[in-house]
This record gives structure tokens, C-alpha cells and sequence, in this order.
């Protein structure tokens, strides 16, 4: 009996380490909290930040600023590219602002300060697609990618993430086992 509840503990074990690999994040815009301002140089833009980082559906941006002298703004595209804060999709100024990253794509936001988007005080946040799992039946075509201006998404191995969970199982076992 106590081999039966061991496997079964082992079994709840492994379902909780392999979604744990899949679980949303609150990452902090720029990686530090006064990072959410005018950028001193182009190679201290939060465009560069987030061409480094992985965003995935689900995951949250977490910005820390002064919310009564700037904000955020969730914006389109178009009005990304020519720092328009007077139609915001979603306006945020209470300083401690947290974005949920709900679907596939680019992200655009800038600042609601006065004259701080021209001054390079603006990111774009490029969430990539979620794999896709066999159903057998053929998908429908996929609709034609949408052009933007934004960081490019590298590619990405989760191996290495499946390596250390595989680790974590057979150091278990070894310990169980004795």
C-alpha cells in the first residue's frame, strides 16, 4: 500500500513540474523598476530590452513609475508610430501598472506624458504564438501575417526547460528509490 501512495504522490508531483513549466510571469518592463522613462541613448530603449526578452500568452508586464507626472498607454500601431495619446486602446496612471499579455502579437505602448513619446519613451511587446498540438484534422489556412514595426522574435528551444524537469523526475526517483 505504501508503493501505491508513493507512486501516486510521485504522479501529482510530475503534473505539477510539468505545468509549472507552462505558467504565466509578471515581468518588470526594462527589468528594474525607474526603468519606464525617457530613454538617455537609443541603446537604452525598452525596444532593445524586449527584443532580448521571451513573452508568451498569458504573462504580464508589471511597469513602476511616478503616476502623477506620467502614465501608460496601450495604443495601436499607427498611433505608436506617431505618438498619438489622444485615442488610447487602455490608459493606465497609478504608477504601479500591470498589463495581462492576452493573445498572440505585437503590443504597443507609450508614454502619456507630454512630449516623452518623441523622445523615445514608447515599446513595442511582440507575444509569440503558442505552440499548436496535433488534433488530426487539418487547421484551417493560417490568415496572412500582419506587417508591423517592431523586435523581432528569435527562436526559441523550450529543451533545455524540459532537460531540468527531467533532471528534477530522475533525481526523485533515485531518492525514492532508496
Amino acid at each position: 500500500m505504501a508503493g501505491s501512495s508513493r507512486a501516486a504522490s510521485l504522479s501529482l508531483y510530475l503534473i505539477f513540474l510539468l505545468f509549472g513549466f507552462s505558467a504565466a510571469k509578471e515581468v518588470l518592463v526594462g527589468g528594474k523598476s525607474d526603468a519606464w522613462k525617457i530613454p538617455s541613448s537609443e541603446s537604452d530603449s525598452l525596444n532593445k530590452w524586449a527584443e532580448r526578452s521571451r513573452f508568451q500568452v498569458g504573462d504580464y508586464l508589471v511597469w513602476k513609475y511616478d503616476g502623477g507626472k506620467d502614465s501608460v498607454l496601450q495604443v495601436s500601431r499607427e498611433d505608436y508610430g506617431n505618438c498619438s495619446t489622444a485615442n488610447p486602446i487602455k490608459e493606465y496612471s497609478d504608477g504601479n501598472t500591470k498589463v495581462k499579455l492576452d493573445r498572440p502579437g505585437p503590443f504597443y505602448f507609450i508614454s502619456g506624458a507630454n512630449g516623452h513619446c518623441e523622445e523615445g519613451q514608447k515599446l513595442i511587446v511582440v507575444v509569440i504564438t503558442p505552440k499548436r498540438r496535433f488534433t488530426g484534422i487539418s487547421p484551417a489556412p493560417a490568415p496572412a501575417p500582419m506587417e508591423f514595426e517592431g523586435p523581432a522574435v528569435a527562436p526559441t528551444s523550450s529543451a533545455s526547460a524540459l532537460r531540468g524537469g527531467l533532471a528534477a523526475v530522475l533525481g526523485l526517483l533515485t531518492i525514492w528509490a532508496f
